[in-house]
């Protein structure tokens, strides 16, 4: 679908062809707080598409409220309260729950996982380039997450190909690449009290329910493990859906983060000689991440009328905050849809920073986009696209899904 500046924002089609970066340029200069219609399955809904407005509201959580869900799905109030983890609570139950998860992903504890990470990358970079031609995204953007959620949750490396096979039916629930059950083509009712209406959350639930009775065993030193503990106060519903989200949000963010990354490689030679300077490592993930913006939205609920750029919000509309387009704001950001690998500073939104609810596993991820590139462009010369990339068709996670490249090395 052709992106002519006026796609519709509510079509999952409208992204088959990846993010529609002209509608939302378009939007944020004449209509920032753009009003979509629903149809039969969905309400209408408002979009915030500059910079500041999705600050604004990330911070008004009063205002703005996480608490009737996070994506742009309508849910019965009995859905909400089957499905939901602390992403879509407000303060002080999310400050509360928070508190107990932060210091598993605190920056401290992250950086140590630095030489696992670079010795997973390193293996996965020299295994990649055996081949002259390969598919970059399952050869390397994949392969990095997948390895460390294992870590990060404690669960054994066979079981990985299973749990990331069923966080993309969940969190791809749009796409007929990752699922059979397609949300918006086919009546997903009998799995409404699931996570993302779809039967994968059941599976995971049904994995998880072996977690807590200890049919399988996690490491001790994974965060499964510590999460298990009474002491951090999630009942048996509250631990399978806090799994659920790791499994989905702890492997598809960062998979497609260091995907748009290759993406970019693959089709400017220039970054890589950029790169290969050694200026820029400390700048470059925040720049991939920035243009990636992988979670593309998450949705708030008016819980008053408010009035921004000559519009009425209204209590109880949904109101999705583009963190896409924040982050290619010409009015922040310059030539915000060129790559410039030392750009700082860098006050991009993706993984919904400026906000209570900033992706707990953020310095996770850009410590491992920085080290999956490192690896691989110290081993190549040339790194090209060999045919156009494919699209996930989703308006809520976007990413490359596949991409076919010619490598040389060096």
């Amino acid at each position: 679908m052709k992106d002519d500046g006026h796609l519709n924002l509510l079509d999952h089609d409208s992204f088959t062809h990846g993010v529609p970066h002209n509608t939302f340029s378009r939007l944020r200069e004449e209509d920032p707080v753009n009003w979509t219609e629903g149809d039969s399955e969905t309400k209408g809904f408002w979009s915030l598409t500059r910079h500041a407005d999705i600050l604004m509201a990330n911070k008004e959580n009063k205002i703005f409220s996480s608490a009737q869900g996070i994506r742009l799905e309508d849910q019965s109030y009995e859905e909400y309260m089957a499905r939901r983890t602390f992403q879509e609570t407000d303060a002080p139950e999310h400050t509360d729950t928070r508190r107990k998860v932060n210091p598993n992903f605190a920056k401290p504890i992250v950086s140590k996982f630095e030489p696992l990470i670079r010795e997973l990358a390193s293996d996965i970079a020299d295994k990649a380039l055996q081949k002259s031609e390969f598919d970059a995204v399952d050869a390397i953007a994949k392969q990095l997450p997948m390895m460390m959620l294992g870590r990060i949750l404690g669960v054994p490396d066979e079981d990985l190909d299973w749990l990331v096979e069923k966080g993309d039916a969940l969190i791809g629930n749009s796409d007929p690449d990752f699922t059979e059950h397609v949300v918006d083509k086919m009546d997903t009712s009998n799995y409404r009290m699931m996570p993302f209406r779809s039967p994968a959350g059941l599976e995971l639930y049904e994995y998880a329910e072996d977690l807590l009775s200890n049919r399988r065993s996690v490491a001790e030193e994974g965060i499964l493990a510590k999460m298990m503990q009474s002491e951090n106060g999630l009942d048996e519903l509250g631990f399978k859906n806090f799994f659920c989200l790791l499994v989905a949000a702890g492997n598809d963010t960062t998979r497609y983060s260091i995907a748009m990354a290759l993406n970019l490689l693959a089709n400017d030679p220039s970054l890589i000689a950029q790169l290969k300077t050694g200026q820029y490592w400390d700048t470059c993930a925040d720049e991939f991440v920035r243009l990636a913006s992988p979670t593309m939205h998450f949705r708030r609920t008016a819980t008053q009328d408010y009035d921004l750029h000559g519009k009425t919000i209204r209590e109880g509309d949904k109101v999705l905050l583009w963190f896409v387009s924040g982050s290619r704001d010409e009015r922040v950001f310059e030539r915000p849809q060129d790559t410039i690998l030392g750009r700082s500073p860098n006050r991009h939104l993706a993984f919904g920073q400026g906000g209570i609810h900033v992706c707990l596993g953020m310095h996770l991820a850009k410590l491992e986009v920085r080290i999956a590139i490192e690896e691989l462009v110290k081993r190549i010369e040339r790194f090209e696209a060999v045919s156009p990339p494919t699209w996930t068709r989703s308006n809520f996670i976007c990413g490359v899904k596949q991409l076919n490249v010619r490598a040389k090395v060096s």
